[in-house]
């Protein structure tokens, strides 16, 4: 099974820090955030990985390389202009192939077990939930019985943690270009093919210096 990290972001709530430096290399406790993903895929058994990147994606290729050094295989799907969720994930389809893969944001913290997503996919997509951070209330979804549907008024709804298991078969309707993930996913909800998961562990989006600064401190607190 492969895995991809999403790589392409600009990471402009992060400026100073991402005017030279691409959002996936900047560092926490010293180490490349992308690096935590590289890593903890390949202790899961991951050995082959693909990863899109746009704003100054050679940084991310010259630092990583073929991923031998980490146990993996990285293949690189460079975007000159960035597709955003969906059109990133679609143009790397053939480096993916015609199977089931794993999906992480390169963006967020966690030290959710990757291995627990090796699984059979029954519908289109599987999500992993959590409860909804500070900066962002309102949710994205609902899971009812290991099913998850689009956010409802007045139930207690989820927030998608940028990780999932997607089936390549989810964009077998798209054209190249940029578009979003989730319109794809709310479809697909809506046919009862969206499985998911609550997650109660560590998990940061890193969107800003002071969730940056969280990370800091939760590395420090495991020393």
């Amino acid at each position: 099974m492969k895995a991809m990290i999403l790589a392409a972001g600009k990471g402009e709530r992060l400026r100073p820090l991402t005017l030279h430096t691409p959002k996936p290399l900047v560092r926490a406790a010293g180490v490349p955030l992308i690096e935590y993903h590289v890593r903890a895929l390949a202790a899961a058994g991951f050995t082959e990985l693909v990863i899109n990147h746009a704003w100054l994606g050679q940084q991310v290729e010259d630092y990583l390389g073929d991923g031998a050094r980490f146990g993996v295989r990285i293949a690189y799907s460079a975007e000159g202009e960035p597709l955003e969720t969906g059109g990133g994930i679609f143009q790397a389809l053939p480096l993916l192939g015609d199977q089931p893969f794993v999906l992480v944001n390169g963006d967020i913290f966690t030290d959710y077990p990757f291995a627990e997503l090796r699984r059979r996919l029954t519908g289109l997509a599987h999500l992993v939930l959590v409860d909804n951070p500070g900066h962002h209330v309102a949710g994205d979804f609902c899971l009812r019985a290991g099913q998850v549907t689009d956010a409802q008024p007045g139930q207690e709804n989820l927030t998608y943690s940028g990780m999932a298991v997607l089936s390549p078969a989810l964009f077998a309707d798209c054209q190249p270009g940029a578009f979003k993930l989730a319109p794809l996913l709310r479809a697909a909800m809506a046919e009862g093919l969206v499985s998911g998961e609550q997650f109660a562990g560590c998990w940061v989006d890193v969107g800003t210096h002071e969730r940056l600064a969280e990370v800091e401190r939760l590395l420090k607190a495991r020393v």
